[in-house]
């Protein structure tokens, strides 16, 4: 996988996917609960920052969760360990070249995976070929083109389109939530269903204003102030004033939005014959 993770792999970026992670579990995972016995494939799992959750409410299933970075293994391994998680097992491979055979899961969940590829398409396709007849996925991902807040700034929203270029230029793409239904149907899963999971945060709500504007979307664009400088998108200034009038958000009377895409789908049961 020649795909970059614009994000990088530095320390704050795996604090901000646990802040994340943390703040959106209710959100995210809620429907999502795996039956004993079954065999779970986690693809691209990063640091961990979604494992732990599965692994904790699903405690009667075994996961495999996969990722192409050591750096992040190591640290989902020390996650897991620090947690007393037994049944992960953590497995380094590139995601378009998974060591496993043809139809060995029963389930796969992949969260914040698709938008860093340049064939989502194909990744999903051969997932489908891990999952057994009738086994499910279960995608997950945001669309950085949702997100609104009060009061309004042409610099955040400039600061914010930095982040969707950057990720174009390394091959991926941060508006793929809206694309989500048709991905899953064009990789041949069947029964798919979207719900969108809408992130609502004003002062009433104090740790979503911390976890997630201050701590998870804020410092997600802050974090490619250099890069986005640096390749000519933004001058410093508004780029500064952009990150400034996002933390303004967060004030008694601000307010933020952001919604995430949750996809689940089917492998079909049986293959159609010709006649069908």
């Amino acid at each position: 996988m020649t795909e970059m993770y614009v994000h990088g792999y530095h320390r704050q970026e795996h604090s901000r996917l646990e802040n994340q992670a943390g703040t959106l579990v209710d959100l995210l995972h809620a429907g999502t609960a795996y039956p004993a016995g079954s065999l779970v494939l986690e693809a691209g799992c990063g640091v961990g920052a979604q494992t732990l959750t599965l692994a904790q409410r699903s405690p009667d299933a075994r996961f495999v969760s996969v990722d192409v970075s050591a750096e992040s293994l190591g640290e989902a391994r020390r996650s897991a360990d620090r947690a007393g998680l037994t049944n992960v097992e953590f497995r380094q491979s590139d995601i378009f070249a998974l060591p496993f055979a043809h139809e060995s899961f029963d389930h796969v969940f992949v969260c914040f995976v698709l938008e860093h590829l340049a064939r989502p398409v194909e990744a999903l396709a051969k997932l489908v070929a891990l999952l057994r007849p009738g086994g499910t996925i279960t995608v997950i991902e945001g669309d950085h083109g949702s997100a609104y807040f009060h009061p309004d700034s042409p610099a955040a929203r400039a600061a914010i389109q930095c982040q969707v270029q950057l990720q174009a230029r390394s091959g991926g793409d941060a508006l793929i939530g809206r694309q989500v239904y048709p991905l899953m149907v064009q990789a041949g899963l069947v029964t798919v269903r979207v719900s969108p999971r809408l992130v609502y945060v004003d002062a009433s709500r104090p740790d979503l204003v911390d976890g997630f504007t201050g701590r998870t979307f804020t410092a997600m664009i802050a974090g490619i102030r250099e890069p986005a400088i640096a390749a000519g998108l933004i001058e410093p200034a508004t780029f500064d004033a952009g990150i400034d009038a996002l933390h303004r958000t967060t004030g008694a009377d601000g307010v933020f939005c952001y919604t995430f895409f949750k996809g689940v789908g089917a492998k079909r049961k049986s293959v159609p014959s010709d006649r069908e």
